[in-house]
């Protein structure tokens, strides 16, 4: 073979072997477009999965939330209608009870407009004299001018009396009217007619003047002194200008049964009683009295600026021979964390073996009264709630938000508990509240502060309880 024969047959083998590796290329080339279009497809479908998924979780939480919606639109709906319900089927009488919940020391009747500071502070002058027409048995009006009178002007002095504490707004027509029927209740009255001629009345200082027709007449009407006119304690004295009539007697010579004097006079049988505590008023007082026999006259003395009890009264008994079970009964007494000293006025006291006594407070259960015991940090409030009126819910809670808004007054409120009833179980301290204070010193003037005042119409009885006991929820 020539070179030009191998030249050729290199040449050709050289085209073939350059054309077989054009064509490898051609493959390479193709079979990674083949690659890429597959990669790409694929990621496109991975990526349209991801979306379809985020479609539907957002359907699905748009879903969520639109139920989630409709259910407490729901629930509101039904709460509102309950409470609605709830309000209407309310009786008047229901309203009425919860009331006394959210107001600590509810005034008396008709005496809502004013506080208790400017009742206490009704003293004073007398205005213009008011003469009251009176009715004869024909029905004819006449004035007192025409009445006939026992005596003269002189005697005038002699035939009026002072009463004091008076009812809030009471009328001179109105006063008199009940002094002219006591008078024929109790026949004293001498002669056809009203025995009482005028009234003077001082609204604004809350006392007033009575004249009557006779002086004997004036003289038995001081036996109506400490009667009850609306709910108040009359107080019957001569007035400053009084002047002994000569042969005249000035005290009553009759007792009218069911009335106690507020003047106690010096006798035998008079009666002091000492180391009563201040929150303690007339009705507290004259109950654990009269728990040995009925009163004939009583005086618990008051500071004469502020009202308050001095803390001693004097009393006498209309039977005398009760005095000295009564000594015995009460002298050495614990009363809250004061020791009673009941004695003969003007003898001074007698041996006697201090015997424990039950204290009968208006509205209060019978309960025997104990000394409040060491301070602690947990006050008991007793005689304010019955198990009763912690049945309803919502009367629970206002008694909860009423108690803990007047505890915060003396100090921070720690925590509350109010055992409330549970059926067929007897439920530990039902009936009382603990008030735990962060100190022992805000608890200390929380018991000062509360015990003696009046909630839901009950007088409040306080008594420290123990920590561990509290804690263990054993309010036995």
């Amino acid at each position: 073979m020539s070179e030009f024969d191998e030249f050729e047959k290199q040449l050709h083998e050289n085209r073939q072997e350059r054309d077989k590796e054009n064509r490898h290329k051609k493959k390479s080339r193709s079979r990674s477009r083949s690659r890429e279009r597959k990669r790409r497809s694929r990621s496109r479908e991975r990526v349209e999965r991801v979306e379809r998924v985020e479609r539907v979780e957002r359907v699905e939480r748009v879903d969520r939330v639109e139920r989630v919606d409709r259910v407490e639109r729901a629930n509101r709906e039904r709460r509102s209608a309950s409470r609605e319900r709830r309000r209407r089927s309310r009786s008047p009488r229901r309203v009425l009870k919860k009331k006394p919940y959210k107001y600590w020391d509810v005034p008396p009747p008709g005496f809502e407009h004013i506080t208790p500071m400017q009742y206490k502070a009704m003293q004073g002058q007398i205005p213009a004299t008011a003469l009251l027409p009176t009715v004869t048995p024909d029905g004819l009006a006449v004035t007192p001018t025409q009445v006939p009178v026992v005596g003269s002007q002189m005697t005038r002095q002699a035939r009026r009396l002072y009463v004091g504490n008076i009812p809030f707004g009471v009328t001179e027509e109105a006063m008199a009217d009940f002094f002219n029927a006591q008078m024929r209740l109790a026949a004293l009255s001498q002669a056809a007619g009203n025995p009482v001629l005028a009234v003077q009345i001082n609204q604004d200082k809350n006392f007033a003047f009575l004249e009557f027709r006779s002086v004997d007449e004036t003289t038995q009407a001081m036996a109506f002194d400490g009667i009850i006119f609306q709910g108040q304690s009359l107080k019957i004295r001569r007035p400053h200008d009084y002047q002994p009539l000569p042969g005249m007697s000035e005290n009553p010579s009759v007792y009218v049964p069911g009335v106690v004097s507020t003047v106690v006079p010096d006798s035998p049988h008079k009666l002091f009683i000492g180391g009563l505590p201040n929150y303690l008023n007339d009705d507290q007082v004259k109950e654990l009295l009269t728990s040995f026999g009925p009163l004939k006259a009583f005086n618990l003395v008051k500071d004469s600026a502020t009202g308050l009890s001095k803390g001693y009264a004097f009393c006498e008994y209309v039977d005398i021979n009760v005095t000295d079970q009564a000594i015995a009964g009460l002298n050495g007494m614990q009363l809250g964390d004061k020791k009673l000293i009941v004695q003969r006025a003007s003898v001074g006291a007698k041996n006697a073996t201090p015997t424990p006594v039950t204290l009968q407070v208006p509205g209060l259960v019978s309960t025997q009264v104990q000394m409040a015991g060491m301070p602690t940090e947990i006050l008991c409030l007793m005689n304010m709630i019955t198990p009763d009126e912690l049945i309803d819910d919502e009367e629970y809670e206002e008694i909860v938000e009423d108690v803990r808004e007047e505890c915060s007054k003396y100090g921070a409120v720690k925590s509350i508990e109010i055992p409330r009833p549970i059926d067929g179980l007897e439920v530990p301290g039902c009936g009382k509240i603990f008030v735990e204070f962060v100190s022992i010193l805000d608890c200390q003037k929380a018991m000062q502060g509360l015990a003696g005042r009046k909630f839901a119409n009950r007088v409040v009885v306080t008594k420290y309880c123990e920590p561990d006991c509290y804690h263990r929820r054993d309010f036995w």
